[in-house]
């Protein structure tokens, strides 16, 4: 995936798409389902697939609404995997059991990311520790596909220190972890204050992906301490949000622009929104967006933006030092006589056309 993306801008590197937007579940603080709309038709879903396919579309995920509530959701993953896109899926876990997750592995997926809210269920919601607990277990037990546990802060969420012991939990289960932050719906956030922002810093602690990419969100890091983000958000580019009915929408929060059918969506209107610059973007939370335009930043400023991902040592700092692995892939892959070589060869061994 990172390096079909590297090797064009004129593609997208994730797409989420809505193959339901109904849910078992009515969270106080999504804007992202309904409690009666059916599922999109199957046929309809594999043509959207087949569409950002032919995009360029390096991965999809299969949000909602809850996504497991499609009757061919399984069907809708082979799908995915059989067009040559990584499979992903966004789930509240609560319709997960053993035997659903062998399907899964059978079907191809290849991650699966669950949130959980607290620890008990409340009125703002029922996404909790300890309904979800044993769906962890097997999922530890059983997938043969990547796990990520979510844990949230923000307003509304009573008890910060709940999420801490989620991600604590899904580390004991060897998961990886992220957090969320609670936005508004235009997708801004108010700065984290006192134990939300602590709690905050504490489950940084915690991610220890084996790259650094996956865990760096320094855009997320400048908005919880009230500072405007400075980045070039490529939402309805780089990331495509496709709705229940098939429009292509900057993000979730964004919904309404461009809103173009996504059988009429073209690499012009990729390219376009490459370049557009959008007014939400200084306060964003929409995570997924960030992690997307991380790769666009190593394009462009491959010294500046390895430096972010590879914090420097002590030592580094004294000597004013970039940190030795950003040295190393910067010369590699961006400075060095031969970076054209090696790209190529990157290129090759990992089959990107």
């Amino acid at each position: 995936m990172v390096a079909a993306a590297f090797k064009s801008v004129k593609r997208p590197i994730l797409a989420q798409i809505v193959p339901i937007r109904r849910c078992n579940l009515a969270c106080a603080y999504c804007n992202e389902h309904d409690r009666s709309t059916g599922p999109v038709p199957t046929a309809e879903m594999l043509d959207r697939i087949d569409r950002l396919a032919t995009l360029g579309a390096s991965a999809i995920a299969l949000s909602g609404g809850e996504p497991l509530l499609h009757p061919d959701v399984l069907e809708i993953i082979r799908r995915v995997r059989k067009r040559g896109c990584l499979a992903q899926l966004l789930t509240n876990g609560y319709l997960l059991t053993p035997e659903l997750i062998k399907k899964l592995n059978q079907a191809g997926l290849d991650f699966l990311q669950l949130s959980i809210d607290n620890l008990t269920p409340d009125e703002i919601s029922r996404k909790s520790l300890s309904v979800l607990d044993r769906r962890l277990g097997w999922l530890a037990k059983h997938a043969m596909f990547d796990v990520s546990i979510n844990s949230v802060l923000g307003d509304g969420v009573r008890n910060p220190r709940d999420a801490f012991a989620v991600a604590r939990r899904a580390r004991e289960f060897g998961f990886a972890v992220t957090v969320g932050l609670v936005h508004d719906s235009s997708g801004r956030l108010l700065p984290l204050s006192g134990e939300h922002r602590r709690v905050y810093e504490e489950i940084g602690g915690l991610m220890k992906p084996t790259f650094p990419l996956g865990k760096h969100d320094h855009f997320q890091d400048s908005v919880v301490r009230g500072n405007p983000a400075r980045w070039h958000c490529r939402a309805g580019a780089r990331y495509l949000y496709v709705c229940e009915d098939g429009l292509v929408h900057r993000c979730s929060q964004q919904r309404g622009y461009p809103a173009i059918p996504l059988k009429d969506y073209t690499v012009q209107h990729i390219e376009r929104e490459f370049q557009s610059h959008k007014e939400c973007e200084s306060y964003c939370t929409v995570s997924c967006v960030h992690r997307v335009a991380v790769l666009d930043e190593i394009r462009e400023n491959p010294m500046e933006a390895l430096a972010r991902i590879f914090p420097a040592s002590d030592t580094d700092k004294a000597r004013g030092n970039v940190p030795l692995p950003a040295r190393i892939l910067a010369r590699v892959f961006a400075t060095g006589r031969h970076r054209r070589i090696f790209s190529r060869a990157a290129l090759w061994a990992l089959r990107v056309k």
